[in-house]
């Protein structure tokens, strides 16, 4: 008797609350009789009616320059999409199950109240009652929370109290004034919550069947909408019979609404769930391609406060602002480089690092960024997250998570050429390759004041530190011989000759004209310091590719640019990486350095390199080799492409010598340049310097070639690739 009368005491209190709701939503400003009604309005009427409603959190997607997908990132993976993009039967499943009289009322139902109440009441059920607009007030409501990171002040629909639903009620009647119902629809289908890998129907379509929502059919849209009552009981990958049950509920009401026919009911109803997952990953470390690109780019992203006043908010915007991010990478180029370097060293169980980064000469744009490594750990793989070719931080401390750069051994010699011709000197004036000693003392030239040897800021010369004992790859070389011949055999000796000749301020600014850094922290190279005249600090393939690259564009130099277009989830654009070029290096002097790394490749320190790169393009480049053999490198670039190709040891700061090896079953008293990095840079060209317009390089004019010299004679070379143990050239 007490449940009886306790049962019809809650019927007649809910049955006095639709009276007040649909009193005040018909004639708000009426006094109506009886103090209790009347104050309950008046209560009714003082809940706040605005609510905002911002276009929940969406996922951003980061692309290549050609339109492909790189990596998708997001705190709720959502994406948009309009009512007209949705399958008619997902719109006619979630009403039929949700909200059935969604057309009918004005935002509560107090049909739907009081037909739950007495299901309750009298047969101990527990249907709820809240209209499809309550649902998406809700959602809009904790969405806000979350992106405000207030998570802790959401409120389950379990644990509200009457004035939460009151509120929800007030604000649902005020919606429905402000928005249609098919908008009400599709911001609810757009914002619902299906899985914790999918927010929003075209996620939901994607994961569970990997289709657009506009594709789904009537099984899979009733499955869809059965869903979002209880995500976790309801999930057909944890809890198949619970979701197939559930479907054919949805199939049920759909035809007991007249929204589908008895044809289509029973045939829905006959098939199978038909699932076909497809996980949603998100983050570079499941990019599609280029995951140390794309880690790259994220952080230049996350470095730029023209995206948010600290990182936190930056973070915020990358992970929930649903934007589009339009990188500089040529998908068609990376493919080629990532199965370059994965081929370099094989199974590679010594874990030497291979990479290769390509820039467009001109530009600066970043084509193409490789490395044999994946980015997290997976049985008999080289993993690692640092990125080969990129800085370890920018110049103002920025993270950019690099290796830190490698020391460019003889590829930092062409520098020291352009210098040489710059300052008057012609390709064939010749230089004493045979001084191998420069003391402590020694009068190098610096005019620009640099204290450097003890002596003052007024002397026009300064000792810089003692060269004892210079050593060449070869023997034979120690004499004298034509500047430009010297670089192409890559001749220590002769560059140290030249330097003996200039001014060290114009090779600073020489280096500097071109962009070279240290790795470390990008700050700028010490040409004061004689180790870097022969590549003695370490830097970035990045760096040295988008150096080479000023050669390559007839002295134009370009700030490396990868982040192209930032548009926000309307398509509005964002601020981006401004493409910053300058006439940086006189194009004569370009000129007389091309046409010796043409020569190098034909005739000098990379005639072992494939023959069929010079005969395929017209093409120019550089070997090198630090001192440990720990780091070798090829530097190449047609008009279109300059590239960097590294082998060595990557991540102990080359302190592994490259001595007595075996690569891919072939072993190497020593590596050279030439040997490793060298196919790999000329197999990766063959394959995409067509692709870029690679015209021939401009002639350099008589004044920097002078009258040829006598050739001196040359010390025999041995007419066999070496193999086994290759004698090496840097």
């Amino acid at each position: 008797m007490a449940l009886a009368l306790a049962k019809l005491l809650g019927f007649v209190i809910v049955s006095c609350l639709c009276g007040v709701l649909v009193a005040s939503f018909l004639v708000p400003g009426a006094a109506l009789a009886g103090t209790s009604v009347s104050r309950s309005i008046s209560y009714f009427n003082s809940l706040p009616t605005e609510l905002a409603v911002p276009a929940p959190s969406q996922t951003t997607r980061m692309l290549t320059a050609d339109g492909k997908l790189i990596a998708t990132f997001y705190s709720e993976n959502r994406v948009r999409v309009p009512l007209k993009q949705m399958s008619p039967f997902i719109r006619k499943a979630v009403v039929a199950i949700e909200d059935s009289r969604f057309y009918e009322h004005s935002g509560v139902d107090t049909q739907g109240i009081l037909r739950a109440l007495t299901s309750n009441l009298t047969r101990g059920d527990r249907q709820g009652a809240s209209t499809l607009t309550q649902q998406y007030v809700t959602n809009i409501v904790n969405e806000s929370l979350i992106s405000e990171g207030r998570e802790d002040q959401v409120v389950l629909s379990g644990q509200k109290t009457m004035g939460d639903k009151l509120r929800e009620m007030r604000l649902a009647m005020a919606l429905e004034k402000k928005f249609t119902k098919d908008q009400i629809l599709e911001g609810y289908l757009n914002i619902v919550f299906f899985n914790r890998s999918a927010y929003g129907i075209e996620a939901a379509a994607q994961y569970f069947f990997s289709l657009p929502a506009s594709r789904l059919t009537l099984p899979q849209s009733a499955l869809l909408a059965g869903l979002v009552n209880s995500p976790s009981f309801y999930d057909p990958v944890a809890n198949p019979k619970n979701s197939l049950k559930r479907r054919n509920q949805v199939l049920g009401e759909m035809l007991k609404q007249k929204m589908i026919t008895k044809k289509q009911h029973d045939a829905a109803v006959a098939s199978g769930v038909g699932l076909k997952v497809r996980p949603s990953q998100q983050g570079c470390a499941a990019a599609t391609m280029a995951p140390y690109f794309c880690d790259y780019v994220t952080r230049l992203f996350l470095n730029n406060p023209a995206y948010g006043a600290d990182t936190e908010a930056r973070e915020k915007r990358l992970f929930r602002g649903g934007l589009t991010i339009t990188t500089t990478l040529d998908s068609r180029l990376q493919a080629k480089a990532q199965a370059q370097v994965n081929a370099t060293a094989g199974a590679n169980p010594d874990r030497w690092g291979a990479s290769l980064v390509t820039v467009q000469p001109g530009t600066g744009r970043v084509l193409a960024m490789a490395q044999n490594t994946v980015y997290l750990p997976q049985p008999g793989k080289f993993d690692t997250q640092l990125n080969f070719n990129v800085d370890a931080k920018d110049a103002i401390g920025n993270d950019l998570n690099g290796a830190g750069g490698f020391q460019p051994g003889s590829t930092m010699k062409p520098f020291t050429f352009a210098e040489w011709l710059h300052q008057g000197k012609t390709m064939t004036t010749v230089v004493d390759a045979s001084k191998r000693e420069y003391p402590l003392g020694f009068r190098w030239r610096s005019s620009c004041g640099k204290v450097a040897g003890g002596y003052s800021t007024k002397q026009r010369r300064a000792g810089l530190e003692t060269a004892d004992d210079l050593q060449n790859a070869s023997e034979g070389y120690y004499r004298k011989m034509p500047a430009d011949y010297g670089l192409y055999n890559s001749i220590n000796t002769a560059t140290f000759a030249e330097a003996a000749q200039l001014d060290f301020c114009g090779i600073q600014n020489m280096v500097n004209a071109v962009g070279l850094r240290s790795g470390l922290d990008g700050t700028p190279i010490d040409m004061h310091q004689l180790g870097n005249l022969l590549g003695g600090t370490g830097v970035a393939p990045l760096t040295m590719a988008n150096a080479f690259a000023t050669f390559a564009a007839d002295g134009r130099y370009c700030v490396p640019v990868a982040l192209a277009g930032v548009a926000d989830m309307a398509g509005k654009k964002l601020p981006a990486e401004v493409q910053k070029c300058s006439e940086t290096v006189d194009k004569n002097v370009v000129r007389g350095v091309n046409k010796a790394l043409q020569d190098m490749l034909n005739k000098g320190s990379g005639i072992y390199i494939n023959p069929k790169v010079q005969k395929s393009v017209p093409v120019a480049a550089k070997t090198g080799t630090n001192n440990s053999n720990g780091a070798t490198w090829v530097l190449g670039y047609t008009t279109g492409l300059a590239t960097a190709s590294f082998f060595g040891d990557a991540l102990e700061g080359q302190q592994r010598p490259g001595r007595n090896i075996t690569i891919k079953g072939t072993h190497y008293d020593r590596i050279d340049g030439y040997m490793i990095a060298g196919p790999q840079w000329a197999n990766y060209m063959l394959q995409v310097a067509r692709l870029y317009p690679a015209a021939a390089f401009p002639k350099p004019p008589a004044s920097i070639v002078s009258k040829p010299a006598a050739k001196p004679k040359a010390p025999a070379r041995p007419a066999p690739k070496p193999t086994a143990k290759p004698k090496p050239k840097d």
